[in-house]
């Protein structure tokens, strides 16, 4: 899957310590790098990319100034060293906000958060905004005991969520794997296609799901309730099969 990406920074080596991360992540094409927001309007009008990991305090043109210009399809994730910019960047619709110094951890988080929203248009559209993207992304990326652990899809049973920790349990491993966020921020990063949530605690892959009873899916010697607020919809797929 590729998502064409630019980066904007005045800060020379904020912008290669991007294009570092960048080139480590496998969704990623790097099509532009600019020091200032007049170059980078004019590079990505000419030839517009899916992402662009943009720095909000800058000369002359700034960040937020920038935002407002672009093209349509182009998606904001902001970066900067001032939190105080993160309500003005969410109101331009940015896909998420990263205060610098940034971890490649949280690059990596806010870079699975963009492939689930690209991955909701394509559902809702019925074609992605890039032609590369149209597959369906096989694996994430968590942190976990100061690890990032790559996951494929196929192997997740379902997840459990503990207050600001997950516990991911796989195909392959009896103990499941620890990691500190909550049930919503797993849940933006899983295809809705594959996944469903079915309790405030708990996601399941549908392909995984074998018995239900009572209102509970069955795992073995685990069984999962289906909350009220959320039969419905599992009723809803149910139908559909």
């Amino acid at each position: 899957m590729i998502i064409k990406c630019a980066i904007v920074d005045d800060e020379p080596l904020a912008v290669e310590l991007l294009a570092s991360y960048v080139n480590k992540i496998p969704f990623l094409e790097l099509c532009g790098k600019y020091n200032n927001a007049t170059d980078a309007l004019q590079g990505i009008t000419e030839s517009p990319v899916d992402l662009l990991f943009l720095d909000i305090q800058m000369p002359e043109l700034n960040g937020l100034e920038l935002s407002k210009m672009l093209p349509e399809n182009t998606r904001i994730v902001f970066t900067t060293a001032f939190n105080q910019y993160a309500v003005d960047g969410f109101r331009v619709n940015a896909l998420d906000y990263l205060l610098k110094p940034i971890s490649y951890a949280d690059f990596l988080e806010a870079c699975n958060k963009a492939m689930q929203w690209f991955q909701l248009i394509q559902q809702q559209q019925g074609e992605s905004l890039s032609p590369a993207a149209n597959e369906e992304i096989k694996s994430i990326f968590v942190k976990s005991e100061y690890k990032l652990l790559q996951i494929n899809l196929d192997d997740i049973r379902y997840i459990e969520g503990l207050k600001d920790y997950v516990k991911i349990y796989t195909e392959q491993s009896p103990h499941p794997i620890l990691s500190l966020m909550n049930m919503k921020a797993i849940e933006q990063m899983l295809p809705a296609s594959r996944f469903i949530r079915v309790h405030r605690s708990f996601i399941v892959q549908k392909s995984k799901i074998r018995e239900i009873e009572r209102n509970r899916i069955v795992f073995g010697d685990v069984y999962i309730p289906i909350g009220d607020s959320y039969k419905q919809a599992f009723q809803d797929f149910i139908n559909a099969r």
